[in-house]
């Protein structure tokens, strides 16, 4: 038997070590946030779960341990069939649960029993999760960020795709987020993760990032949709070299035209968030948008959208909190498409 208890750091430094990472928690609590690469082993279900803890504070812990035991010996031996079978003597495994307790300890023994080599999470998720936190903050200032500003439209995003094609180290925090940080920025069909998970995707891209080697990131602000940046990866973009990203207003209006397509096709959901807007432009500049929406006029809509409302915000915004903005050297693609990206990319690259 092989059963190695290991600490969150040293989990964090050795993640790449394991063959998997099994999350033994209900569904629900692995959507909520896991470990990277984790699979879902759940010990209990969600619904299991549930009728356990209800026996446990309505009966007994000791009438609770029977039944979730039973309840549990079920589930590993499903795992086991389903998942383990054809894994051979040296398969290297890595288990945890919320605290490193009952739900990853009872499937750990049995694999340890079979004799793999098993390693638990001291602690579980809550010791991972404590320890990612911090390492955010300790990782942050080892990094240096080239940060990518430019009004709204200006082709950021497409910027960051040419450069990580090229190979150059890029955090795309809209990505992460499933969102474009904006009032218009949601994606139709596509949930932002949990802010637990969208910090442990910003912690996973951090980790492999090289101290030696700049990073390139978008000038966002401290929201991304619903998610929040992490304050100590927020304070230093904001700290950091700035890089002016700009295009003409037509070329702006076209890149929008074409990476919000589903917002024409959609005239319905576009007319549903411009009214976010009401507040702060009013019914009647906002019904006025609506009504062009309606009647098919896009590019003058979202010209309307980018001179009097993002183009003034953003530039108040980036002058009161990049430190760098003002010495912003410029960036100047020749148009929109993949190709100029491509090609200023290289040169910053050169």
């Amino acid at each position: 038997m092989s059963l190695t208890p290991l600490s969150a750091a040293d989990v964090m430094a050795r993640l790449s070590d394991f063959d998997a990472i099994i999350d033994a928690r209900s569904e629900d609590e692995y959507q909520a946030d896991h470990l990277p690469g984790a699979v879902n082993w759940p010990t209990l279900n969600n619904a299991e779960r549930i009728e356990i803890g209800t026996l446990y504070k309505q009966v007994n812990p000791f009438e609770a341990r029977k039944r979730g035991a039973a309840i549990a010996a079920r589930n590993i031996a499903g795992h086991l069939e389903q998942h383990v079978i054809d894994h051979p003597r040296d398969w290297q495994p890595l288990a945890y649960c919320w605290r490193g307790g009952q739900r990853s300890g009872s499937l750990a023994l049995v694999l340890s029993q079979i004799g793999f080599r098993v390693t638990l999470v001291e602690g579980g998720y809550k010791a991972f999760r404590a320890a990612l936190v911090q390492d955010i903050v300790a990782r942050v200032p080892q990094l240096t960020f080239r940060v990518v500003c430019g009004p709204t439209g200006s082709g950021k995003t497409r910027l960051l795709q040419a450069l990580a094609a090229q190979g150059a180290q890029v955090l795309d925090l809209e990505a992460l987020a499933n969102h474009r940080s904006s009032v218009l920025g949601a994606m139709p069909g596509l949930a932002q993760p949990t802010q637990k998970h969208f910090e442990t995707l910003v912690w996973d891209q951090l980790r492999h990032f090289d101290p030696a080697v700049p990073v390139f990131v978008e000038s966002e602000s401290k929201k991304v949709g619903n998610l929040s940046v992490p304050a100590a990866l927020m304070d230093a973009m904001r700290n950091s070299t700035c890089l002016n990203l700009q295009l003409s207003d037509a070329e702006r209006v076209a890149l929008l035209l074409e990476d919000y397509d589903y917002l024409t096709r959609n005239v319905g959901y576009f007319c549903e968030r411009l009214a976010k807007l009401t507040e702060l432009k009013g019914h009647e500049v906002v019904k006025r948008w609506q009504t062009m929406a309606q009647e098919g006029d896009f590019a003058r809509v979202v010209m309307e959208l980018l001179t009097q409302h993002y183009d003034p915000a953003y530039l108040q915004s980036m002058q009161r909190n990049f430190v760098q903005f003002a010495q912003a050297a410029q960036l100047a693609p020749t148009e929109r498409s993949a190709g100029a990206m491509n090609a200023l990319a290289s040169q910053m690259l050169a």
